[in-house]
């Protein structure tokens, strides 16, 4: 692992710690190469928003958004 790969905080942390509800029951999973966003939201912008809040703590980790939107 380089000084590149140093993660300070981890994207799960970043969504528990959200101020939306939707956000919050997001699950997700890590590893060294990859983060997964898995779970269910109300609209394709709280699904964007989940994957830019995590977006800052990738580190060099692929992003896969799995969120499904289903509407009210």
């Amino acid at each position: 692992m380089n000084a590149c790969d140093i993660f300070t905080t981890e994207p799960t942390t970043v969504l528990t710690s959200s101020p939306l509800p939707q956000l919050r029951r997001l699950s997700v999973t890590t590893t060294d190469h990859e983060v997964v966003i898995t779970g269910r939201v109300t609209s394709y912008y709280m699904k964007q928003l989940a994957q830019e809040s995590i977006r800052s703590v990738l580190g060099t980790r692929r992003l896969l958004n799995h969120v499904e939107v289903c509407p009210n």
